[in-house]
C-alpha cells in the first residue's frame, strides 16, 4: 500500500510537473515579440537605423532595418504590412503621399533634417549678398518653396502669408535688396555655381557633388524644418508598445552622438 502511495504521488508531481512546463512555454511563446521591420532607403537612413536597432536591442526590443533600392515604395510596403515602419521621409512627402495613395498611415516622431543650403563661390556669408545680385534656386514646386521659406527665414524675402510651403516666386510680396531669381532643375544647380551669387541644393543634390551643409554652406535651414524626417506606422499601430520603444531608442543619448560624430550637423537632428 505504502509502495502504491508513492508511485501515485510521484506520478502526480510528474503530471503536475509537465503542466507546469507547457504553461510556462506557453506564456514565453506569447510574451515573445518578433523584432520591428522598418523600411528605409540605402545611405543616411540606413546607417542610422542600425546604431537604433543597437540601442533598441539593449533595451529588449528587436529591429530589422530593411532597406529599400527605390523609396517610391516604401509606403506601400507600409500599408499592406511587408514592414511595420519606415524612416526615411519628411512631413511633407508623407502627406503628399497619403492624399495621393489614399494610405492609412501616420508619423510618430520626428528622424532627422537633411538640410536644404545656399552654396556660393563668391560670397562668404550672406551678409555680403549685393543688391540686384542673381540667385539661382530649383525648379520644381516642391525644391522653389523650400528655397524661397529658407530665404524667407534669412530675410532676404517676405512671401505672402497665405503661400505657406506651396510658395513660388509670385507669391514674393517683399525683396529688400532686389534679388533676380533664375529657376533651375537639379541637375543644373551645381553649374551655377560659376554665375549665380547663391545656389539654393538640397541635401541629397549636395551629397552627389561632394557638398556638405554644415561644412560649405552660407545658409542652412533649421533643424526643426517642415521638412524634418519623420517615423511612419499604419494608424492602427500607432498607439502599440513598441512604437514608443521605437521612438525612445531613436532619440536616446547614443543615437544623438552618433548622428552628430559621424554626420558634423550636415544631418540635423530635430529633437
Amino acid at each position: 500500500m505504502v509502495r502504491n502511495g508513492i508511485v501515485r504521488s510521484v506520478s502526480v508531481w510528474l503530471l503536475a510537473a509537465c503542466g507546469v512546463f507547457h504553461q510556462g512555454s506557453a506564456v514565453a511563446a506569447e510574451s515573445a515579440v518578433p523584432a520591428v521591420r522598418v523600411g528605409v532607403t540605402r545611405g543616411v537612413h540606413a546607417q542610422i537605423l542600425d546604431e537604433v536597432k543597437r540601442v533598441a536591442a539593449a533595451r529588449g526590443l528587436g529591429v530589422d532595418v530593411v532597406e529599400f533600392d527605390d523609396a517610391s515604395r516604401i509606403d506601400a510596403a507600409l500599408a499592406d504590412g511587408r514592414i511595420d515602419a519606415a524612416s526615411f521621409e519628411d512631413a511633407q512627402q508623407l502627406a503628399a503621399t497619403r492624399a495621393r495613395k489614399r494610405y492609412a498611415l501616420t508619423e510618430v516622431a520626428p528622424t532627422v533634417t537633411l538640410p536644404m543650403a545656399f552654396y556660393s563661390r563668391k560670397l562668404k556669408n550672406l551678409n555680403e549678398l549685393q543688391p540686384g545680385a542673381t540667385v539661382a534656386i530649383p525648379a520644381d514646386p516642391r525644391g522653389m518653396a523650400r528655397a524661397l521659406v529658407l530665404m524667407q527665414n534669412d530675410t532676404l524675402v517676405t512671401l505672402r502669408e497665405q503661400a505657406g510651403l506651396h510658395a513660388t516666386l509670385r507669391d514674393v510680396t517683399g525683396n529688400r535688396l532686389g534679388l533676380k531669381f533664375v529657376a533651375l532643375r537639379g541637375d543644373r544647380l551645381y553649374a551655377a555655381l560659376d554665375t549665380a551669387a547663391f545656389v539654393a541644393i538640397d541635401s541629397d543634390d549636395a551629397a552627389r557633388v561632394g557638398l556638405q551643409p554644415a561644412r560649405d554652406s552660407i545658409g542652412i535651414e533649421d533643424a526643426r524644418s517642415p521638412y524634418a524626417n519623420v517615423l511612419t506606422v499604419r494608424n492602427a499601430d500607432r498607439a502599440k508598445p513598441w512604437v514608443a520603444q521605437l521612438v525612445a531608442a531613436y532619440h536616446s543619448d547614443d543615437v544623438a552622438r552618433f548622428i552628430l560624430t559621424r554626420y558634423q550637423d550636415s544631418v540635423r537632428r530635430p529633437w
